[in-house]
């Protein structure tokens, strides 16, 4: 028995998931450190980290992992802080820059480029948009940069609603997974399903959503009408079965053009309450 290493985000949108563990007892069971979403994945593959909040594009890369049910980074409109910004219109962009902090959104930009046609370049980048936008014609820039970013200075394309208009379909952007066999490695009487769907709910409570839109409101100089429309109307924190279909529907069109490996089987760890009742 041993405290297990969450791998956590340091961006905005995770904020009401990590409520629990940062001001509840949640936190004491583990080792928690914060990184940018491909480092959460590079974590669990080099076994660095047992949790982490990882990219959906991750799960197809990463052997073993077993998905927390419930809870996701997911978006059913426009979600503001995934954006392909670009200095001509997108059908004449033909070199991209893409940010290195991503998987999920470069797999995604590449499939809703392929649908809009034409053969494209494309650099992994640092997330400096001035940088990126010197060399390249447009540029993938996600997270709390992209919130940040002035949309009325470029052509910008939101890309979980340019996903959502052609498909109908949801999109998941990340969820927690557990390492191989860690999870019976952590104190049996923790209900790992339950803690993090707990702390996801305590997290969007209103006042715990106020206390963190005035923490993050400072942080990243928006309004906090701006951060709390963010974390309610643009992101959506449930994995249900709209998002598993459309986490599906991804997979699937992302292996059809090599952005990403064929995905395997969906496995999830079940709930101690799930269980016992």
């Amino acid at each position: 028995m041993r405290k297990l290493r969450i791998s956590a985000i340091s961006y905005l949108n995770t904020a009401p998931l990590m409520w629990d563990f940062e001001h509840g007892e949640a936190g004491s069971h583990f080792e928690i450190s914060y990184t940018i979403p491909s480092g959460c994945a590079r974590a669990l593959a080099e076994g660095s980290g047992d949790i982490g909040i990882i990219p959906a594009a991750a799960y197809t890369q990463i052997p073993g992992l077993q998905i927390l049910p419930d809870v996701a980074i997911a978006s059913r409109r426009a979600v503001r802080s995934i954006l392909l910004v670009s200095k001509v219109p997108l059908e004449r962009a033909r070199t991209v820059a893409l940010d290195t902090s991503s998987m999920t959104s470069v797999a995604l930009c590449k499939i809703l480029l392929k649908w809009l046609g034409g053969e494209r370049q494309y650099a992994p980048m640092e997330p400096e948009l001035e940088k990126m936008l010197t060399s390249n014609d447009a540029a993938l820039v996600i997270g709390d940069p992209a919130l940040q970013i002035d949309s009325t200075c470029y052509y910008t394309l939101d890309l979980a609603e340019e996903w959502i208009r052609i498909t109908g379909k949801p999109f998941v952007f990340a969820f927690w997974a557990v390492r191989g066999n860690a999870a019976v490695e952590a104190d049996p009487a923790l209900d790992l399903v339950a803690l993090f769907r707990d702390s996801r709910d305590h997290g969007l409570e209103p006042s715990n959503l106020t206390a963190i839109t005035r923490e993050w409101s400072a942080k990243l100089n928006l309004s906090e009408g701006q951060v709390r429309s963010y974390l309610t109307e643009n992101i959506h924190y449930q994995l249900d079965a709209e998002c598993l279909d459309g986490l599906q529907t991804f997979y699937r069109y992302a292996a059809e053009i090599d952005a990403l490996p064929a995905a395997t089987e969906l496995h999830f760890l079940h709930s101690v309450r799930t269980l016992a009742g």
